[in-house]
C-alpha cells in the first residue's frame, strides 16, 4: 500500500463566494456554485444544494475557481445545514481513499454520509415539570398523582407520566393547557455513556503490561504509530490493547476498533464493559435506521468517545481521532468487494497516518502484509508469545484420510469419533469445523450427471435441506428443490454431493442422539441478540457439540471446550488463489485455538488428503515463522503482493458478446514497459454473476510503479459501452 499526499488547507469562510461541492454520487469530481451573501461557508460544511431538477446535499470541499465557469452558469447554494462540520482529516481521508481505489471522490463520500437523516437536527422531546410560579387549579385525584411525580423530580414526558402515575396522556396534557404543569423542550438523544479509563482491569501478566506500555507511550505521544500486536490465540490481545483505549480516552480523543465480525463480538463488549463501565457505540448493518442517525451525529458531535464496528466504522464523521485498534487483522472479513473497493486494514493506516495518531493491528496469525511491514521498520512488533494464565496452546493432530478411509457418505473419521466419544464422556464440549453452509454445495443427476447451477452465476446451487430449497450464495437467487432433472427429465435421480454443516449434523445425531447440538453458521445467526444467546448457552455449557463455519473460528472463549475437528482441511487450498494456504492457515489455526483456552487441554484433529502440504506441517509443528518464511520467499521469487503491485479490473455486462469485444480492445490498450505485466482477457472464475458476463484483466507490477496512474491512464483510453461496467480491485484479495 502506498501513501498518497492529498492535503488541502481549509478555505477562509470570508473569502468564499464559490465553492467547490462534493455530492454523495458515482460523479467524475466537484460541482461548483455561488455563495449567496451573507451566508458564510467553509471546507467540511454540509449544504444543500440545486442538481437538475431536484436538490442534493453535499460537503464544501474547497473554494472553486472564478475563471472556470462563467457567472451566468452557476445555482447558488440553497441553504448550509444545521450539522457538525466534516473535519479536514475526514475530507483528506476521503480524497485519500478515492484517489487510491480508483474510485470516484462521491461514492467514497457516500460512505460517509451513509445517515442523510442525521445532518438534521432531530425534533426535541416534549417534557413536563413543576412550574416555578405554581398556580391553583382546580384537582383530581389523577391529577394529583401527576404533580407528586414531578414534585422534585426531573422532566418527564406525557407517557412517562402517564405510565407512572397509572392515567392517561390526556390528562397530563390538560393539566399542562391550565397550568398545572410547565412544558419543556428535551434532546431527542438520550446522553452517551463515557467510559471510565481508571476503572479497575484484570491484573495483566508480565509480558502483557510490557506490552501495554509500549502502546500507551505511542498514544501519549500524539504522532502517527503503527504497531503489530502479535500474541498467540487466548494471548490476552484485547486486555493489552485496552489500556491503550484507556490512555487515549485520558488524553480526552475518540477511538475506533474494527471487529471483523460485529455480529458475534457479545463476550468483548462484556469484556468492554466490565473494564470500562459503560458499552460502546457500535456500527454495524444490523442496527436500525435510528440508531444509526443518533450514533452518527453523537460521533460528529465529539459525545462518543469509543466506537466498535465492522469495515464501514472508518468512514464516521469523528471529530477528534486518536486511536484505531484493528482486532484480527488477517481477516479477509475487512475486504469490501461492492461498491468502492477497500481493504479497511490498509485503510485504516492511511487514516492513522494521515491523523497522525496511532494504530493498532493484533491478531495471533499476522497477514504476510504486516509481517513484511514489520521486518521493513514500518509497524513497530509487541508478542505475547503464551497464553495467559494457566491455559496451554492445543495439541494438533493430522488424520491421513488416504490412510483411514471414510465409510461411504460419511464424513467423520473413526479417530474423530473416537476423540468425540471421550470428550462427551468427559463432560466437555467439541467444535467441528466445516466451511460450507447448507446441506450439499452441489446437486446432480445420477443419470445423466447434469449439475444443477444458479441460472445467474457461474456458482453450483446449494440445498439447504431444512428450508426445502436450492439457493446460490453469491446473488441469492433460490428455488424449491427439485424431483426431476430439469435436463434429462429423469425422475427421482437428484443427489446431493458433498457435505455441508446441516449434513454433519445430520451425522452427529445419528451418531451422538443425546448429545445437545447447535449449528452456526450466517444463515443461522439471525442478528445481534440471536448470536448473544446462542453464545451463552454454548459458554455455559447447555450445548455439547458445536458445528459451524469461519463465523466460529474465533474470538471466542468456551472454557469446556477442548476438542476442535476439522472435517474438510483442505478446502480452502484449491483454486489458484495466492494467499490461499496463507488464508488456509491462519483460519485452521485460529479454529484450533477454539480449544483449551481454560484450565483443561485442548486437542484438535484435522482430517486431509494432503498431510504433508506445509500448511499441515505448520499446524502441526507449532512453526509459523518458518511457514510465513517460506511463503514470503514464493511471493518474493515472483513478485507477488506484498512484494510487487497487483490490481484487477473486470470489465461486465448482460451481453456475452459485447463483453468480449471490449475487454479485446481494452486489452489492447494495455501499457507496457519494464516491471508491467497484463495477464487476460480471461473469464473470471465466475464468467457469470448475477446475470452479468463478466471477464477479468490482472495487472502486475513491481513496487516501484505507479500502478494506479497506470490504470487511469488505461482507463481514459478506452471508451467503454454504457451497458460494459469496469470495476477496479486495487491489491485484490479474492480472484473469484
Amino acid at each position: 500500500m502506498q501513501i498518497y499526499n492529498t492535503s488541502s488547507t481549509a478555505v477562509q469562510p470570508e473569502t468564499l463566494r464559490r465553492v467547490k461541492v462534493l455530492l454523495p454520487l458515482p460523479l467524475a469530481g466537484t460541482y461548483d456554485y455561488r455563495v449567496p451573501a451573507g451566508m458564510n461557508l467553509a471546507r467540511g460544511d454540509f449544504v444543500t444544494v440545486p442538481l437538475g431538477t431536484r436538490e442534493a446535499t453535499g460537503v464544501v470541499w474547497g473554494e472553486a475557481e472564478h475563471d472556470k465557469i462563467s457567472e451566468k452558469r452557476l445555482k447558488d447554494v440553497f441553504e448550509r445545514l444545521d450539522a457538525p462540520t466534516l473535519s479536514e482529516c475526514s475530507c483528506r481521508f476521503v480524497d485519500w481513499v478515492a484517489a487510491y481505489t480508483l474510485a470516484p471522490p462521491g461514492a467514497v463520500m457516500r460512505m460517509a454520509m451513509s445517515v442523510p437523516s442525521a445532518l438534521l437536527l432531530p425534533k426535541p422531546r416534549i417534557a413536563y415539570r413543576k412550574p416555578i410560579n405554581a398556580i391553583d387549579v382546580r384537582m383530581t385525584f389523577a391529577r394529583q398523582r401527576v404533580l407528586a411525580l414531578v414534585e422534585d423530580g426531573p422532566p418527564m414526558t406525557a407517557v412517562e407520566l402517564s405510565r407512572e402515575a397509572g392515567v392517561g396522556t390526556s390528562v397530563v396534557r390538560n393539566l399542562a393547557k391550565v397550568g398545572g404543569l410547565e412544558v419543556v423542550l428535551l434532546s431527542a438523544d438520550q446522553p452517551w455513556g463515557l467510559p471510565d479509563p481508571e476503572r479497575a482491569g484484570p491484573v495483566l501478566s508480565t509480558d502483557q503490561q510490557r506490552a501495554a506500555e509500549l502502546l500507551c507511550s505511542n498514544v501519549r505521544q500524539g504522532e502517527y504509530s503503527a504497531s503489530l500486536l502479535d500474541g498467540v490465540t487466548g494471548a490476552g490481545k484485547t486486555e493489552v490493547y485496552f489500556e491503550a483505549i484507556a490512555e487515549n480516552l485520558r488524553v480526552g480523543r475518540q477511538t475506533l476498533v474494527l471487529l471483523p465480525e460485529i455480529a458475534l463480538s457479545n463476550e468483548w463488549l462484556e469484556r468492554f464493559s466490565s473494564r470500562f463501565g459503560v458499552a460502546p457505540a457500535l456500527w454495524h448493518s444490523e442496527l436500525t435506521q435510528a440508531q444509526r442517525r443518533r450514533t452518527w451525529r453523537a460521533i460528529a458531535e465529539g459525545q462518543i468517545r469509543v466506537v466498535v464496528g465492522a469495515r464501514s466504522a472508518l468512514f464516521l464523521p469523528y471529530t477528534d481521532l486518536g486511536l484505531i485498534v484493528v482486532d484480527e487483522e488477517h481477516d479477509s472479513a475487512f475486504k469490501q468487494d461492492d461498491g468502492v473497493v477497500y481493504h479497511a486494514r490498509d485503510m485504516a493506516v492511511a487514516r492513522a497516518h494521515l491523523g497522525k495518531i496511532s494504530i493498532i493491528l493484533a491478531s495471533a496469525t499476522p497477514s504476510l502484509e504486516s509481517i513484511i511491514n514489520v521486518r521493513k521498520g514500518r509497524y513497530g512488533h509487541i508478542i505475547l508469545p503464551s497464553r495467559h494464565g494457566a491455559a496451554e496452546l492445543p495439541e494438533v493432530h493430522i488424520i491421513d484420510l488416504r490412510k483411514e478411509v471414510l465409510a461411504s457418505q460419511y464424513w467423520l473419521s473413526p479417530t474423530l469419533r473416537k476423540e468425540l466419544v471421550r470428550t462427551l464422556e468427559a463432560g466437555e464440549q467439541a467444535l467441528l469445523f466445516l466451511n460450507r453452509r447448507g446441506y450439499a454445495p452441489l446437486t446432480l443427476c445420477r443419470a445423466c450427471g447434469h449439475r444443477i447451477e444458479c441460472p445467474h452465476c457461474t456458482a453450483w446451487l446449494v440445498e439447504h435441506r431444512l428450508v426445502g430449497r436450492l439457493q446460490c450464495h453469491h446473488c441469492g437467487y433460490t428455488t424449491a428443490m427439485l424431483n426431476s432433472c430439469p435436463s434429462c427429465g429423469a425422475e427421482g435421480t437428484m443427489a446431493a454431493c458433498g457435505p455441508g454443516v446441516e449434513r454433519l449434523a445430520e451425522e452427529v445425531v445419528a451418531l451422538f442422539p443425546e448429545a445437545r447440538l447447535a449449528t452456526i453458521t450466517s444463515d443461522t445467526i439471525h442478528g445481534p441478540t440471536a448470536a448473544e444467546e446462542l453464545i451463552r448457552q454454548i459458554r455455559v455449557h447447555e450445548i455439547d457439540i458445536v458445528i459451524g463455519t469461519q463465523i466460529i473460528a474465533k474470538g471466542h472463549n468456551f472454557p469446556m471446550l477442548t476438542l476442535v475437528g476439522v472435517i474438510d482441511a483442505d478446502l480452502g487450498l484449491s483454486g489458484g488463489d495466492l494467499r490461499a494456504a496463507e488464508r488456509t492457515f491462519q483460519l485452521l489455526h485460529q479454529v484450533a485455538g477454539r480449544a483449551g483456552r481454560a484450565a483443561l487441554p485442548g486437542k484438535a484433529y484435522l482430517q486431509t488428503y494432503h498431510p504433508t502440504h506445509p500448511v499441515m506441517s505448520a499446524l502441526t509443528s507449532g512453526d509459523r515463522d518458518r511457514f510465513l518464511e517460506e511463503e514470503a520467499t514464493l511471493r518474493e521469487d515472483g513478485e507477488w503482493p506484498p512484494f510487487g503491485r497487483l490490481a484487477a479490473l473486470v470489465l461486465s455486462s448482460r451481453d456475452e458478446r459485447l463483453v468480449d469485444h471490449v475487454a479485446t480492445l481494452f486489452s489492447r490498450s494495455a501499457p507496457r514497459g519494464d516491471g508491467i505485466r497484463v495477464l487476460g482477457p480471461a473469464p473470471a472464475p465466475f464468467a457469470l454473476l448475477r446475470g452479468r458476463h463478466r471477464r477479468r484483466l490482472l495487472i502486475k507490477t513491481s513496487r516501484n510503479v505507479n500502478i494506479q496512474a497506470l490504470i487511469r491512464n488505461w482507463r481514459s483510453s478506452v471508451k467503454l459501452p454504457g451497458t460494459v461496467r469496469l470495476q477496479v480491485d486495487i491489491d485484490p484479495y479474492s480472484f473469484l
